[in-house]
């Protein structure tokens, strides 16, 4: 294991520079989206093939470094730690294996549902003040993921939700169980930013209301302009996953957040501890698309591949960002922010 330096307790949140960087990509792809609506596959999908390998697949391979960052005591012997983690890891991405053989239905839903809040709590602000705010953040932000093409686009989303489904050998869910979806998580989510934005409003944090309408308009408006796998793969990469590696290397090195070195940088030095693990995961994922390319499976089969194999590993992931990484926010927001 290569040695880290030890930060203080803190939050490891992202700067306003750093989250700039995925405020660009975003905008980029809506300007593709509106410009040439026709060739957006063609031009934005080479970029979102390599940032899902360098970004997507790599911001999860530094996991092992969480634990050693945030609770140094737990790691100080390498070897029985390494057991720990290979075991608890490792057993509960075949938990969730076993659950998409056993009850596939059951473990569509339960993908959806823990992407929705690790997706959320990830962009969670450190600066809510009360345990509440940080909750309702992170639901509304992940439902939003959601939310939104389940009721600009809801015969592409059904289509995608229904290829998982088949993958999985599950029953296909029906439009009008699409449509319901929409009807009750759409006005949810509408109204729960409302009362979010007032309640920081009320808290004298305007700024933090603002920044977050402002995030919220920009997704918004990237998941109506592009179809929802084109715009949900934007989101993963370049806002979840991009962000994810930024906080990591913080929590990997605090110096960095003095330093403040530039993206390419960053992502080097993120590259060079995830490597490992990263290209273990690639062989992996090569083989099994190797074999679905050999069977002539579709582009819908492909991508409904890449979602189950990403949800086995999201539940040890999202454990260990909410337990570990995230632990600051909302400890400090159960006491009121004191």
């Amino acid at each position: 294991m290569l040695p880290l330096s030890h930060p203080t307790p803190r939050f490891w949140s992202i700067s306003v520079k750093t989250q700039r960087y995925s405020y660009g990509a975003v905008v980029a792809a809506v300007a593709v989206g509106l410009l040439a609506p026709g060739l957006a596959n063609w031009l934005l999908g080479p970029a979102l093939l390599v940032g899902m390998v360098l970004l997507g697949v790599a911001h999860g391979a530094c996991d092992q470094y969480v634990v050693p960052a945030t609770h140094p005591t737990l790691a100080e012997d390498k070897l029985r730690y390494w057991a720990r983690f290979l075991v608890g890891y490792l057993g509960l991405a075949a938990a969730v294996g076993v659950l998409w053989w056993w009850q596939p239905a059951m473990a569509v839903t339960f993908f959806f549902v823990l992407t929705v809040w690790h997706w959320g709590s990830a962009d969670a602000p450190a600066q809510a003040r009360h345990r509440a705010q940080w909750l309702a953040h992170s639901l509304l932000r992940g439902s939003l993921i959601f939310a939104v093409p389940l009721w600009h686009q809801p015969f592409e989303t059904q289509a995608t939700v229904n290829g998982l489904l088949e993958l999985a050998g599950a029953a296909p869910v029906r439009a009008a169980a699409i449509a319901q979806a929409a009807a009750i998580i759409g006005p949810a989510v509408l109204v729960g930013h409302l009362v979010l934005w007032l309640s920081y409003v009320w808290e004298s944090q305007s700024s933090l209301a603002l920044t977050d309408a402002l995030e919220v308009a920009l997704l918004t408006l990237l998941l109506v302009v592009l179809p929802p796998v084109l715009s949900g793969g934007m989101y993963f990469v370049f806002w979840h996953s991009l962000q994810h590696v930024l906080r990591m290397n913080q929590l990997m090195d605090h110096r960095l957040a003095t330093r403040r070195p530039g993206l390419v940088a960053e992502l080097k030095f993120f590259l060079r501890r995830s490597a490992p693990l990263l290209l273990i995961s690639i062989a992996g994922l090569a083989v099994v698309f190797g074999l679905a390319w050999t069977r002539a499976a579709s582009g819908s089969v492909l991508v409904s591949l890449a979602l189950l194999a990403a949800s086995v590993v999201t539940l040890p992931h999202a454990l260990l960002v909410t337990l570990g990484m995230d632990a600051p926010r909302w400890r400090r927001a159960e006491s009121g922010g004191s």
